[in-house]
């Protein structure tokens, strides 16, 4: 029994030593992650809303004592990102800036301005020994991953608008045909020939089968959003219109519409935008509901 006691309280030391060992290996963690996290977030240069990254700052960070080695490394990422399709210029710019070197001197230096992106492509070819490299893959990542996100929320938000105000003119259409003693039948005539001269000469229904949208459901809720856009110019031009010109009967409106839905796809042709060639995008009715769903885990996690 003293032999089991013994062994019990052996074991009950090594185990509390263990715990020790580990909860001090998890806070020098937490502390290393902590302090790299702070150094990566104070080198971000921010000039008119762009951040960047100067790449000497990068290269300090990522523990590489040369410059000429570490240029190495950025010209493995600019080969990175010509191969992920990206123009090397839009992520790294070649510079040259002033730097201290002591005594109030300074002298001229070759640098680059740095987007996130290019960090994280500087971060995948440096030597993954490095523990700042480690760090700087998964900081970077995470970083891009974040930047994305929003960037896919904002462009959710946009096409949700833009879906509202094409609602909002259309139902404005329908209250001035209606004022002038056009029926239901006649507005849905109007709003077609608008989709034919906005779409090639395609109607509604072509428009809708070409992009597998179902029949019941309203063609807008499927468009991109420069589609989208362009049906409320010009619905909103052919709203002002029927006012300022005064116009009262369903072929005047028509011609009216179909006019202005022309010009508006002639200035989508100039940007080289053919709205029927376009793929149909997700289901607003979807997008509006995940939206919702994100914005509400958004304010439990508050």
């Amino acid at each position: 029994m003293f032999v089991f006691l013994k062994i019990s309280y052996y074991f009950y030391i090594l185990i509390q030593k263990f715990i020790l060992n580990f909860n001090f290996f998890i806070t020098m963690e937490q502390l290393i992650i902590k302090k790299l996290t702070s150094s990566f977030e104070e080198h971000t240069q921010n000039q008119e809303g762009l951040e960047f990254w100067y790449a000497r700052d990068l290269q300090k960070l990522l523990e590489y004592q040369r410059w000429e080695k570490f240029l190495n490394v950025i010209e493995k990422a600019k080969i990175s990102c010509l191969n992920s399709g990206e123009l090397i210029e839009n992520h790294l710019f070649h510079v040259e800036r002033m730097v201290g070197i002591g005594s109030g001197a300074e002298r001229k230096v070759e640098d680059f301005l740095l987007t996130r992106y290019a960090c994280y492509l500087i971060a995948q070819n440096a030597d993954p020994q490095k523990q700042a490299v480690a760090f700087a893959q998964s900081y970077f990542a995470l970083q891009t991953r974040k930047q994305e996100l929003i960037e896919e929320r904002i462009k959710l938000a946009e096409r949700l608008e833009a879906r509202e105000r094409l609602t909002s003119t259309e139902t404005q259409l329908s209250k001035l045909i209606y004022e002038r003693g056009i029926d239901e039948k006649g507005f849905g005539r109007i709003r077609s020939k608008g989709d034919q001269a906005l779409f090639g000469g395609l109607t509604t229904q072509e428009v809708k089968t070409k992009m597998n949208v179902p029949t019941k459901r309203a063609l807008g809720d499927f468009l991109p959003t420069v589609t989208i856009l362009a049906k409320s110019l010009a619905t909103e031009m052919t709203n002002l219109n029927i006012q300022a010109k005064n116009l009262q009967d369903e072929k005047n409106i028509s011609t009216e519409h179909i006019d202005n839905n022309s010009k508006v796809r002639g200035a989508l042709l100039q940007s080289n935008i053919i709205p029927e060639n376009l793929p149909a995008e997700e289901d607003i009715k979807k997008v509006q509901r995940r939206v919702k769903s994100e914005t509400k885990k958004s304010l439990q996690k508050k």
